[in-house]
């Protein structure tokens, strides 16, 4: 996609591994609202695997945790009437390994808001490869005050 990614519109100097488009060595997760969701491609390179063929575990973590919060963060944004999404960070976040994600090709992500609240939000995750959902995501995600270490590092 050409158009800007919600990092790369609201937090293009953000260093986060998983979403900071300023992090040269991240993973630079891009995502996109698309009618209630949001949506992200990702390409694995040969590094993000745990064995060959196979994305590692963690690497799965983290684009998920990213991808939702920032899911998160923009619907907070909007149901607030917001010109800018709140600093969200993870409260919790569980992840289901439902099969072996090859590292080949693309993986998808597509996030919805499940649950919310004026500053938190749940949100449900799938990652697939090709058409078959390899991990789901179940997190919570909530806007930090002042005085929070996140507080407007975006």
């Amino acid at each position: 996609m050409t158009e800007a990614s919600l990092q790369e519109r609201y937090a293009p100097h953000t260093i986060c591994f998983g979403c900071g488009p300023a992090n040269e060595h991240g993973l630079h997760v891009r995502s996109f609202p698309d009618g209630d969701e949001c949506v992200c491609e990702w390409l694995p390179s040969p590094h993000h695997e745990a064995f060959p063929g196979m994305l590692n575990g963690g690497i799965i973590g983290t684009l998920m945790d990213c991808h939702s919060n920032w899911t998160a963060a923009y619907h907070l944004m909007r149901a607030a009437g917001a010109e800018h999404p709140p600093t969200t960070v993870t409260s919790d976040f569980h992840v289901r390994l439902l099969k072996p994600t090859p590292s080949g090709a693309p993986v998808r992500l597509r996030a919805r808001v499940a649950e919310a609240s004026d500053d938190r939000a749940t949100v449900e995750t799938t990652l697939s490869s090709g058409e078959i959902v390899t991990a789901t995501c179940r997190g919570t995600f909530v806007a930090v005050r002042p005085g929070h270490p996140a507080y407007h590092r975006w």
